[in-house]
Parts: structure tokens; C-alpha cells; sequence
């Protein structure tokens, strides 16, 4: 089930729909369930700090399972140039997404398109943080610190999610499907991301909380629709 058209927000323009990434994907029947449910993206987890990491073979076969129209973003953190050119070539991931405190300069050194996560539990300023990042196609804003993680099932508040940075923000953190009606309601995202929301277990994602996570996000559209 697709998402229905709760409006986005880029540069002040509505969107028909938020898009849906689900991330931290280390099984094959779980990138099935996603796909099948209608999600726009999946995550890959390949930084090896973390506790949803999956190896290249892993990886390669999960990107392989994907269906046609659905995105692989490989989710890296402070690694090594030499992994991520490694993973580049094994997974061959459409969107690259930076989960640390990658430079400008890192992030761009690969010649790919790129998402930055935005540590809003220490960035006080969105704005500024974007400025830095011209090249980044989109920004993830998640409720971890600088140097920490995301996947932690912590929100942050809303309210603080920019309208005019002029590029797509992404809103990760603590969403479930108790509360994604309310985040896209009050921040605008262009798209949600979520991971332990939709798991029993870091990493074993719950088919059945995929469903309401998406059945949730639909109701939502359908809400603002009767309204309009």
C-alpha cells in the first residue's frame, strides 16, 4: 500500500506524497515485505559500527532483491574512503546517505549523490549546516548527536524541521506507526525514515509493522484530503 498524499514541502511546493525509506534492512524476506508494502527506498547499513550492519555480500544480495522503482541508500558513518569506494563498487547504491561528521569535501570526493544526516540533538542552526553541505541532494534529520547513531527509537521535536532550505529534508527519529500522522502534520517532511519502528529486534524488521506504518501515513493523506 502506497502512502496517500499527505503534501510535502520543498522550497515552499507541495509534493503529491511523503516518500517512505525504510532503513536498517538486513534480511531478504524483510526487503520483500517492504517493497510489497510500497515503500520508495530501502536502507543499507554499512558501517560496521553498527548493530544492523550487513557485509558487501549481504548487501549485494539485498540490492538484488530490490524491485524495479525502489532505491538502495547505503547508510555510512565516519568510514574509511577506501570502504565506501568498496562499497560503491560491490552494491553499486543509488543515493550514498552520511551519517557523521563527513566534510563537504569527503562527501563529495565520490562522485555520487548524496544525503546528509542532520544531528539535531547538538545542531542548533539547520540552515547553516545546509549551507555547508551545497552539494548533499537532500538532508536526514534525525535525533541523535554529533558522533552518535541513528536507529536509537528517540524523537526530537518537530517544530524545529526548516520549510525553506530549499531542498528535500528527510525526517528520521523515533517515527512509528503511533505518531507518523502527527510528524508529517507538523514538519512537511519530503520524506520519512524509519528503522526501529518497524522491528522486533535491531535489524529483524516486523512485516506486519511495516503494514501499519504505511496504513498509518495513508490514513493521514485521506484525513487532509476530507479536510481540504
Amino acid at each position: 500500500m502506497s502512502p496517500g498524499p499527505v503534501s510535502g514541502d520543498v522550497s515552499g511546493s507541495p509534493v503529491s506524497r511523503v516518500r517512505v525509506k525504510f532503513c536498517g534492512l538486513t534480511r531478504i524476506e524483510d526487503v520483500a515485505a517492504a517493497c510489497a508494502a510500497g515503500v520508495d527506498a530501502i536502507g543499507l547499513v554499512m558501517t560496521r559500527r553498527s548493530r544492523r550492519f550487513v557485509d558487501l555480500d549481504q548487501a549485494a544480495a539485498l540490492r538484488t532483491a530490490a524491485t524495479p522503482f525502489v532505491a538502495v541508500v547505503t547508510l555510512l558513518l565516519d568510514d574509511e574512503p577506501e570502504w565506501v569506494r568498496e562499497v560503491i563498487s560491490r552494491v553499486a547504491p543509488d543515493l550514498l546517505q552520511f551519517h557523521g561528521e563527513e566534510t563537504p569535501a569527503y562527501c563529495t570526493a565520490f562522485d555520487r549523490r548524496y544525503l546528509k544526516a542532520v544531528p539535531m540533538g547538538s545542531v542548533a542552526d539547520v540552515a547553516a549546516y545546509a549551507r555547508a553541505h551545497a552539494q548533499a541532494a537532500g538532508f536526514l534529520l534525525d535525533s541523535h548527536a554529533a558522533g552518535g547513531q541513528g536507529g536509537s527509537g528517540v524523537a526530537f521535536d518537530w517544530t524545529r524541521v526548516p520549510r525553506d532550505l530549499g531542498r528535500p529534508l528527510l525526517l528520521a527519529g523515533g517515527l512509528d506507526a503511533g505518531n507518523v500522522a502527527r510528524a508529517v502534520r507538523t514538519a512537511r517532511p519530503h520524506a520519512v525514515d524509519v528503522s526501529s519502528g518497524i522491528e522486533t529486534a535491531p535489524g529483524i524488521k516486523s512485516a506486519q509493522k511495516m503494514q501499519q506504518f504505511m496504513q498509518s501515513l495513508a490514513r493521514a493523506g485521506a484525513d487532509e484530503e476530507t479536510q481540504a
